[in-house]
């Protein structure tokens, strides 16, 4: 299917923008995850996570500040929890990456700290200091149990390299609203996606690196228990497995790191439909593949989204893979429903319903401009809009038909000009 034209999607919403202070200047590669935004589920109040930790509540109407926190570490993920459903008795929660890997809750109204938790503990200290050995809340995810009270997921891992023996440490939590533990699951793998079904009964993990005992890529979860249901993998050589999971009622769509393909599996994992998404294939005498790293799946319908070109024999070339960089959405009999190209790094996908939101960032295979910008699909026909930055866009979030992201600059290595600032960008998609 051909691409849309962005000239056809463009039309003016102006979008609001808050600066967010500073920030190092993104170059050509992609850098570390910097920034996060949430909405509280009131809808009510935007949330910044910035790279020193500073956390900001505004009012979503009017982006004035209703509180501003310290988190401990980079703040790179942000929830939020109902509570017990009270007017204005909801609890941001704040993922970190740093020393503590610190996992903070804080009062929606007023900013202050309700409970925190250090997965340092758990996972360790960081053996060397860069950013990547530290320990890194990847993802949260919240829900409510069987009586209706909310519950709080997070996946935690920390990496370790010791000459040619590198380690993975990671623990996926389960949290009461009040910060209790109701049950921990370790392994020496490296986590990288969570989802809940619908039910609130059963918890996906996905794992991309699996280089020790835990070799398995998907593993499902009992909430109640945190015992294991039953596990999945691509099958694949190597410690490369699987790059996002999504719920859809009984079935889980997979995209997989090992064989760049996307899965729709049954229960206990019966494979129900795969597809070839950015597989390796021959250009110019390279043999050449992307990633999938993003899938969402919605009442049955799916939909996933490849990364950045790579060639197997090197880690440079100037060719790339014809499905990099695209968004393909597929049926409940795993045929094709569109594609479109997002053109830009997506470094994770925000849904509301049946729409995605894609927060794109540079190609650095080709450095152009014009792939900054936040683009929007609907899940069953393709059609969408977007909202072009100046700088790259690095996370998004979206509620009520209200979209906030996070724009970050960027200087290309081989054009010294500044693009772009650190600000937050509110917006409607109607």
């Amino acid at each position: 299917m051909a691409d849309t034209a962005d000239t056809e999607r463009d039309r003016p919403r102006q979008f609001r923008s808050v600066p967010l202070g500073e920030i190092e200047t993104a170059r050509s590669r992609h850098m570390w995850t910097r920034s996060a935004v949430g909405f509280a589920e009131s809808g009510d109040l935007v949330v910044t996570g910035e790279w020193d930790g500073t956390v900001t509540a505004r009012e979503t109407d009017s982006l004035e500040a209703r509180w501003t926190v310290d988190h401990p570490d980079h703040a790179v993920g942000i929830a939020s929890l109902a509570g017990n459903g009270a007017e204005r008795d909801e609890t941001i929660v704040v993922a970190g990456r740093g020393e503590s890997g610190t996992i903070a809750a804080y009062d929606a109204e007023s900013g202050a700290q309700r409970w925190r938790y250090d997965t340092v503990d758990d996972l360790g200290e960081a053996v060397k200091d860069t950013v990547f050995y530290l320990p890194y809340i990847v993802a949260l995810e919240t829900g409510t149990d069987a009586d209706g009270n909310e519950r709080l997921y997070a996946a935690a891992r920390r990496y370790e390299r010791d000459g040619e023996r590198r380690q993975w440490h990671s623990t996926v939590y389960a949290f009461e609203a009040d910060g209790s533990i109701r049950w921990t699951y370790e392994t020496d793998a490296s986590p990288i996606a969570l989802d809940l079904d619908t039910a609130g009964e059963r918890l996906a993990v996905g794992y991309n690196r699996c280089m020790g005992d835990h070799d398995t890529g998907l593993v499902v979860l009992g909430t109640e228990s945190g015992d294991l249901e039953w596990t999945w993998d691509p099958g694949t050589e190597g410690d490369r497995r699987v790059g996002d999971v999504s719920f859809d009622g009984d079935s889980i769509a997979v995209s997989s790191h090992g064989d760049k393909r996307g899965y729709l599996l049954g229960p206990g994992g019966a494979e129900r439909w795969r597809v070839d998404l950015a597989t390796e294939t021959e250009i110019d005498g390279e043999r050449l593949y992307a990633y999938p790293n993003h899938a969402y799946a919605s009442d049955g319908r799916v939909a996933f989204v490849t990364g950045n070109t790579y060639a197997v024999e090197s880690r440079e070339t100037d060719s790339r893979h014809p499905n990099e960089h695209r968004v393909a959405a597929f049926d409940a009999d795993g045929d094709l429903l569109w594609d479109d190209a997002v053109r830009g790094f997506v470094h994770g996908l925000a849904a509301d319903g049946e729409r995605l939101i894609a927060p794109c960032a540079q190609n650095f295979r080709v450095r152009d401009p014009d792939t900054h910008a936040v683009r929007w699909f609907d899940l069953e026909s393709g059609d969408g809009g977007c909202e072009r930055l100046e700088g790259i866009a690095t996370a998004a979030a979206v509620e009520n038909g209200t979209v906030a992201a996070v724009e970050e600059p960027v200087e290309y290595h081989d054009e010294g000009e500044t693009r772009g600032e650190y600000a937050l960008r509110v917006g409607s998609l109607e």
